[in-house]
């Protein structure tokens, strides 16, 4: 009985996740999400003889030996796109203060962006993350395929509590083959460097970075003392907020996260876009599709 409640409940939430992710992705992303996408794969699609100004390393030699003049290839952008979103589902996406989990939001933009994708026949696929790969999801299509991702979101639990988002974007390198849209949603409070990943995944793939986090990890209130865990290692601390000396030391390590993490999305190419639990991400997302359109 107690299982069939428990499933009576995610089928409820997936169907609510349904209706307003289909709704924004109907209604507000429309066109929005394919002219921020579109093309960024190239596919070849037929040869013709060359003419002056032509790049000389489309040239088709084979073609030009055959008829003796030189021949290049023709190409056209790819209508079908593979959307990857790479979903961190570590213990510290648990935190939240405000509306929602950094989790719940997570959950909502994917499925947003999976309608969207689905809605532009794309095959859309997901892998989920912690310090490990726990589960991937290869890349349909269909509505089916759609409310099976969405089930997961609700509902799949790692296994680990931490955090390794290099490996997740390896991971991502070495299992698609053919070039990708991939967006990885986190908020990458890893400790680790995972720049260079990052920058090699961006060379065969379409990488985007959406980031999570509360305004109270970027803003310590002052409530007097507060005990703090870690999600991820369990260790936790006595914090005595009413110090401004402590609000100021948590501030500058915020500061300093923040800018150093910008300056790995800079420095590896990748359009990334940060929200908060309590702000619009329908806003935040509408904002990174209008960058990547201009």
């Amino acid at each position: 009985m107690v299982g069939e409640l428990e499933t009576s409940d995610i089928l409820k939430k997936v169907r609510q996740i349904e209706i307003k992710s289909r709704g924004l992705s109907n209604n507000i992303f429309a066109g929005e999400y394919h002219s921020a996408f579109k093309g960024r794969g190239m596919t070849f699609s037929e040869v013709r003889e060359y003419q002056y100004g032509d790049d000389i390393r489309d040239i088709e030699w084979n073609v030009t030996a055959r008829f003796n003049k030189p021949y290049i290839k023709v190409f056209e952008e790819e209508r079908e796109l593979t959307v990857m979103l790479l979903v961190d589902v570590s213990g510290s996406l648990d935190f939240g203060t405000v509306r929602q989990k950094k989790r719940d939001l997570v959950t909502e933009m994917a499925a947003t962006l999976a309608f969207s994708a689905i809605q532009n026949n794309d095959k859309i696929g997901v892998i989920f993350f912690s310090d490990r790969i726990e589960k991937f999801i290869p890349p349909k299509k269909g509505r089916k395929h759609i409310l099976y991702i969405i089930r997961e979101l609700l509902d799949f639990k790692g296994e680990s509590s931490l955090t390794d988002v290099g490996a997740a974007v390896e991971y991502l390198t070495q299992a698609l083959k053919r070039r990708c849209t991939a967006f990885v949603m986190s908020d990458f409070l890893d400790g680790k460097d995972f720049s260079k990943a990052l920058m090699i995944a961006n060379r065969k793939h379409d990488v985007v970075a959406i980031q999570v986090y509360d305004k109270r990890v970027a803003e310590l209130p002052d409530v007097g003392l507060m005990k703090m865990r870690d999600a991820e290692t369990g260790q936790e601390i006595i914090v005595d907020t009413s110090s401004r000396e402590v609000r100021r030391a948590h501030a500058r390590w915020w500061q300093e996260t923040t800018d150093r993490l910008h300056d790995t999305f800079s420095r590896s190419n990748i359009d990334a876009v940060s929200v908060r639990t309590d702000e619009d991400y329908v806003s935040a997302l509408k904002s990174l599709f209008a960058r990547r359109s201009n």
